[in-house]
């Protein structure tokens, strides 16, 4: 049955997942996303799920690999310089087709940097952070609410595409309490049977094997192809943006995640001021929302596009790429782990309207 808590982000985090079928979690511990592990080791063996702080983010990452390559919902989290540890086994993880959950709540860098909340490991998020060709689905939720909604999916969209799910946050979503509801607790023993895995089910000539291993160029060229059209497929039905107050904007604010929060109310002030802005908010960062970046570079009214993120400037890149030069893209951010105001973004705005 659903209920109405007030919770942490980190803890809404973890309780979403188990609820959306997780039942084992590796992970080690690094602020500011303490809580998620802390809270797994309480809550999942009340489910009859295991849990296990691992001696290392490497360690941690190839147990998700062994537990999701036997059919479990396994997840693991972290933060900046562990899930750069982690990047190897992703990449292997993807590999072999497993479907998982990753959790970044993204502290600023670059090195171990500082526990305060930034963006900067976007480029490693969509990007492809480990080695070889591939890609992760990225949910870049801005408020508590939307962390327990698409992790309570996450395990379905990962098993659908069978590859890893990534909800890149940061510190502040982490960190913050909001009022929340949480969904109903899903059975495991409901959920569809995994034909491919290495669960002791198949022997003989069904043999299951969990392997990203390809010696012959021809077939692991095959095996890319064969990636490339998931990923493609799930471009077409998986990319979700929002728009805000975008339909006469001439000043096209665009940013993600809690950032994407305080853009928001920049643009209430400057409609309150006579400012015609409107807000993109990507939703998925990869697929990334090319179409809505497109449909506001082609729209007559908009003067220019700012991309404002907690970083020496990543998303902006995207942004860029798919407003093919047709407007000005500018750029405010902030980094170290400061974060700007709805006020700062304004002031920007109208230093640049003049």
């Amino acid at each position: 049955m659903a209920e109405r808590k007030l919770m942490k982000g980190n803890e809404a985090i973890a309780e979403a997942a188990i609820r959306g079928g997780c039942r084992f979690y590796a992970g080690y511990p690094i602020t500011p996303q303490n809580e998620i592990p802390e809270y797994m080791s309480w809550r999942l063996p009340q489910v009859g799920g295991h849990f296990i702080q691992a001696e290392s983010e490497v360690a941690a990452i190839n147990m998700v690999y062994g537990a999701a390559g036997a059919g479990n919902r396994a997840m693991t989290s972290s933060s900046s310089p562990g899930v750069s540890l982690k990047q190897e086994g992703i990449s292997y993880i993807c590999g072999a087709e497993l479907p998982c959950v990753i959790i970044n709540m993204v502290r600023s860098g670059p090195g171990l940097g500082g526990i305060q909340p930034a963006q900067g490991d976007y480029f490693q998020a969509v990007k492809g952070g480990g080695h070889g060709d591939y890609r992760m689905l990225v949910y870049s939720p801005c408020s508590v609410q939307e962390c327990v909604d698409l992790l309570y999916s996450a395990f379905d969209k990962a098993e659908e595409y069978r590859l890893p799910v990534m909800i890149l946050g940061d510190g502040m979503l982490g960190q913050i309490m909001e009022a929340v509801t949480l969904p109903e607790m899903r059975d495991p023993s409901t959920f569809k049977k995994k034909e491919w895995a290495t669960d002791g089910t198949g022997f003989g000539k069904d043999r299951r094997i969990v392997n990203s291993l390809y010696i012959v160029p021809d077939e692991l060229e095959a095996m890319n192809h064969k990636l490339q059209k998931v990923y493609d497929t799930m471009c077409e039905n998986e990319t979700k943006c929002e728009e805000y107050l975008t339909e006469d904007a001439e000043i096209i604010l665009t940013a993600y995640g809690t950032v994407a929060r305080i853009a928001k109310s920049a643009v209430d002030i400057l409609r309150e001021q006579g400012i015609k802005a409107g807000l993109i908010r990507p939703i998925t960062l990869y697929p990334f929302p090319s179409a809505n970046i497109k449909k506001v570079a082609d729209q007559a009214s908009v003067k220019e596009i700012i991309a404002v993120e907690l970083s020496m400037g990543q998303y902006i890149e995207d942004v860029k790429l798919n407003v093919e030069g047709k407007k000005e893209v500018k750029f405010y951010g902030r980094s170290g782990g400061n974060v700007m105001s709805p006020e700062d973004i304004v002031d920007f705005v109208k230093g640049e309207v003049k």
